[in-house]
């Protein structure tokens, strides 16, 4: 990517700014801290991936402004593209994407952010992380690599290359071989328990056998106890057959004795109620005079009765008529009344409009008198709007008097007590001199004992790694012990297979393999107890380590509270210093504010605007006390208009109530004759006197009728009496013919009787001749029912017994299948714990490592040679036998990532070259490394930022980087640096001077 130009709009400092990057090979971007250097490159970073180092997106406008627009123009892959990102305050960015073309930029804009955004990166062929760590080298990051330890660099390198998905593919595999893992042991699980219930199958056959004879034997016995049993029961049938026929029989002789004896007690009462009935007969002629007579009663009661229903409903008419006259005479009464209420009404109000009328005269007056006030009040209302401005402006001239005197006031009373603090300073500076002197003591003391606490702390950090390493083999060598314990007891089983292969051993080679894997157990064994104690020994070193740190500690917590009293003293001591000539600046301020005060000469321009304020209002002579009078005035005579409109409204009334009394005079006399004549000539008073005469005609009597209803309840009883003759009459003839049918009844049942009681005797002798087999039958069913009960137990045995028999046939297919689960089960463990291993550091990781240095290295050494006239070389290690890298017997290589460095003298250490080696050397490593992340994303390293912090090298340091920056120029299409130190621009051939003001940062080019 070669940048051509940047547009910038409200970005961070920048409010228009415009860069051309063409022509431009080496340029230097300079300028003061805070002047915007940065933001130019966060301009490109965010235009091309919207990414920079604002919190939020918001963050990057420029402040007090809504909105921020990035233009950056820029080749890649011999076609030049143009990115536009713009956004609203609150709102999404927005992206363009365009490329050249004969014709112009073309869109390549796609529908949405992400879409564009992926566009860009395929065009760009660099994702962010991936240019800031290549094209752009960052301030600090060149040493990084070097100075970390053989095992961080891997790390860093793994970071770089984008390893970390080799990590979750690990974690991946890991966790599909744990599971399994713990699938085959539950198979196993599951196999022991199907092998012990497969070895029931015999005993199962057996007690099969054995339940089989059982029942045969039982069933016999059962058939032969059946036939006996069902003898027995014939002859109990029978003698059941004569008892239920003589219960049958005893019960018939009951029912017939009872029917005897019902037949005569209703002889008894039939004889009963004929000699009743023939009583009440002898008495007929009396019974039917008596009824006679309150049959005359009855009907003389009925005609009193309708007479009393005719007269009660005349009576209720009369009533409801009366009601009505009543009622409408009532009327015409209110309304009278209403009428002669509103003639009195009309009267009153004739009174009160004559005494209204009467003050007119003295109304007239008043309402002169207020229209004199009103122009008096209207007069001084004009003169105070011309006077309200005056006065305001005399407030506010007043109030601006009094803050200047109170400011002068207040700043006489800090001079005092800053006086007053200046002096107890002075008085306590020796005090304070000897307090510095000691705890700058203290803090020395401090410092060496805060140096030694450092070094403690990397010799624990040191220890904590080293036990890391050792944790990390632990774990390593622990899997391979288990591995191994596995395999010793796949071994130990019968007809055991290969654990390799799986493939069936015979004596011989089960021999060698099992000795083999017992000897790697035991040197695995004996490796992992080296570990352990040599974890024990570091465990105690840093437990050690940790309680001197605690001790160290503690002695450094006044540090901090030292160096901030060292600090407050030394301002003290500061103040102190100047405490004389400051005493004497604060009493000439004083003498001159209080000089101000005597005279009143502060503030004079509000003191002269005041007077002349005062002058002009003495002018126009206001007085407010004035004008308040001519508005209680005003409102004192106000009344007169209420009175003025009160008389109109009495001369209009009046003239209305002279015409409304002849009209109700007349309504009056009107409902008075109507009242006289409703009373006696209206149709309700004629029907009221026709109802009268009909209940006159009637000549109802009540005394009578309540003796007649009296003699006609004395005389009701004969109509019970009558009642009773007629039934008596005819019920005689029905019971003297009832009483003879008994008597028959009654002789044919005692016949009856005597016959079955013959019958009872000589069923009664036929049962005693018959023997009771029911002690032998119950016997007999006792035995068959616990010999079923026998029968049926070994039948259920025998059906759980096949039942069983069923479930081993299933488990023994259950059981092949679990095998075959199991062996697939182990399989995947195994596929899946290599692929772990293969995705883990020491796997496919490592090996890209190790197919990456060779290039890295290629790299960095022709890009040191140019750099060093060919003085210098390094080499990448990558393995090492043991601490001290020497080869010993039966030692084991180790993974390191160590660098060899060699010049003219040969291979020393890093630590023992001069700072401008170490540079060119950390530069060339770090170079190498972009080059290599750039083509890596599959894009080429034209442009290279420099941010190394010019800062912090001294003069020749500066120039080492300027020289190897010119020195690998030829390489790039455009190399830009970043410094604020003036004095390093004329170093390069092109500069872009980074200036900031009150309208913010500004960019300008000088070649």
């Amino acid at each position: 990517m070669i940048p051509i130009q940047l547009t910038l709009k409200n970005f961070l400092s920048y409010r228009d700014a415009t860069l051309d990057f063409r022509g431009l090979h080496t340029a230097c971007i300079s300028g003061s801290n805070g002047a915007g250097k940065s933001s130019l490159l966060e301009a490109i970073t965010w235009a091309i991936w919207g990414e920079s180092r604002a919190a939020t997106e918001d963050d990057i406008i420029h402040t007090g402004l809504k909105d921020v627009r990035v233009d950056f123009t820029f080749q890649a892959n011999q076609q030049v593209y143009r990115v536009i990102r713009s956004r609203q305050k609150g709102n999404s960015s927005v992206l363009e994407f365009q490329v050249q073309t004969p014709n112009g930029f073309k869109a390549l804009t796609a529908k949405g952010l992400r879409a564009t955004q992926e566009l860009v990166l395929e065009h760009v062929k660099l994702d962010y992380e991936t240019f800031i760590n290549s094209a752009y080298l960052r301030q600090g990051r060149a040493d990084e690599f070097m100075l970390k330890r053989p095992a961080e660099r891997k790390e860093i390198l793994a970071e770089l290359l984008k390893l970390n998905q080799y990590d979750k593919l690990e974690e991946k595999a890991k966790d599909l071989s744990r599971q399994f893992k713990a699938k085959g042991e539950e198979l196993e699980r599951s196999l022991e328990n199907m092998r012990s219930q497969l070895q029931q199958r015999d005993a199962i056959d057996q007690r099969r056998g054995e339940i089989e004879a059982q029942l045969n034997q039982l069933q016999q016995l059962q058939q032969f106890d059946t036939v006996q049993l069902q003898s027995l029961q014939v002859i109990q049938h029978q003698r059941q057959n004569w008892e239920d026929q003589l219960t049958f029989v005893r019960q018939q002789y009951e029912h017939l004795t009872q029917d005897c004896d019902r037949l005569d007690t209703q002889k008894q009462n039939i004889h009963s109620q004929l000699s009743q009935i023939e009583t009440l007969l002898q008495q007929a002629n009396q019974i039917q005079a008596g009824f006679t007579q309150y049959q005359q009663l009855q009907s003389q009661e009925e005609s009193l009765a309708n007479k009393f229903q005719e007269f009660s409903r005349a009576q209720q008419q009369r009533q409801q008529k009366q009601q009505q006259l009543a009622a409408h005479l009532q009327q015409l009464e209110r309304q009278l009344q209403q009428a002669q209420a509103q003639l009195e009404a009309l009267n009153q109000q004739e009174e009160e409009v004559q005494q209204i009328l009467s003050k007119s005269a003295e109304i007239e007056a008043a309402l002169k008198t207020l229209n004199a006030a009103r122009s008096r009040l209207s007069e001084l209302d004009d003169l105070q709007m011309r006077v309200s401005p005056a006065l305001q402006q005399r407030l506010h001239l007043k109030s601006q008097i009094e803050r200047s005197k109170a400011g002068i006031v207040a700043r006489i009373e800090q001079i005092t007590a800053t006086e007053n603090q200046l002096l107890r300073a002075s008085e306590r500076q020796p005090q304070i001199q000897q307090a510095v002197l000691a705890v700058a003591t203290q803090i020395e003391e401090l410092e060496k004992t805060r140096v030694y606490l450092q070094r403690v702390q990397e010799k624990g950090q040191e220890r904590r790694h080293f036990m890391e390493r050792l944790q990390a083999q632990q774990r390593e060598y622990e899997r391979l012990l288990g591995e191994l314990e596995q395999k010793l007891s796949m071994l130990r089983t019968p007809n055991a297979t290969c654990p390799l292969c799986e493939q069936p051993l015979d004596e011989h080679h089960w021999h060698r393999v099992a000795k083999k894997t017992e000897s790697e157990y035991q040197e695995t064994e004996g490796r992992l107890w080296v570990f352990r104690e040599q974890m024990a020994v570091s465990d105690r070193e840093i437990q050690v380590l940790r309680q001197e740190y605690r001790e160290v500690s503690q002695k450094l917590a006044p540090y901090d509270s030292l160096r901030e009293q060292r600090g407050q003293l030394t301002a003290q001591l500061e103040l102190t210093s100047d405490a004389q000539v400051q005493l004497e600046n604060l009493a000439q301020e004083r003498e001159k504010l209080t000089n101000l005060l005597e005279t009143n000469n502060y503030n004079p321009e509000s003191h002269a605007e005041l007077a002349e304020l005062e002058a002009y209002l003495d002018s126009l002579n206001y007085n407010e006390q004035d004008h308040a009078l001519a508005r209680s005035e005003v409102e004192r005579w106000r009344w007169a208009e209420a009175r003025q409109m009160q008389i109109k409204d009495a001369c209009k009334r009046q003239a209305v109530l002279a015409a409304r009394r002849p009209e109700l005079v007349n309504q009056i006399r009107d409902l008075e004759a109507k009242i006289q004549q409703e009373a006696t000539n209206s149709a309700i008073a004629q029907e009221i006197v026709r109802i009268e005469t009909y209940i006159t005609e009637l000549n109802y009597d009540a005394n009578t009728h309540n003796q007649v209803r009296q003699a006609l309840r004395r005389e009701q009883a004969w109509q019970l009496r009558y009642q009773q003759l007629q039934s008596a009459q005819q019920q005689y003839p029905y019971l003297r013919n009832q009483l003879a049918e008994i008597g028959e009844a009654l002789q044919i049942r005692s016949q009856e009787r005597q016959q079955l009681g013959e019958q009872i005797q000589g069923i009664i002798a036929q049962l005693e001749q018959t023997a009771n087999p029911t002690v032998q039958i119950q016997n007999l069913e006792a035995k068959l029912a616990e010999r079923r009960r026998h029968l049926d137990e070994l039948l259920g045995q025998m059906g759980k017994l096949e039942q069983m028999g069923q479930q081993l046939d299933r488990l023994q297919q259950e059981y092949a299948q679990s095998r075959q689960e199991l062996q697939d089960a182990r399989r995947q463990f195994r596929v899946y714990q290599e692929l772990a291993q293969a995705f883990g550091k020491n796997g496919i990781q490592a090996l890209m490592i190790e197919n990456v240095l060779p290039q890295l290295e290629a790299e960095t050494n022709h890009l040191l040679a140019r750099l060093s006239a060919n003085q210098l070389h390094i080499q990448f290690v990558t393995q090492k036998y043991g601490r001290n890298g020497k080869p010993k017997k039966n030692a084991k290589l180790i993974d390191t990532l160590d660098i060899l460095i060699a010049d003219a003298r040969g291979t020393r250490s890093y630590e023992t070259y001069s700072g401008g080696e170490a540079f060119r050397i950390n530069f060339a490593i770090r170079l190498a490394l972009a080059k290599l992340l750039a083509q890596r994303a599959g894009a080429s390293l034209q442009l290279l930022i420099v941010d190394e912090g010019f800062g912090t090298q001294d003069k020749e340091g500066c120039d080492r980087l300027i020289a190897a920056i010119n020195a690998i120029a030829a390489d790039f299409a455009c190399i830009l640096t970043v410094t604020h130190m003036p004095h390093l621009k004329e170093a390069f051939q092109a500069r872009i001077e980074v200036s900031k003001n009150q309208q913010g940062s500004h960019v300008k080019i000088s070649v």
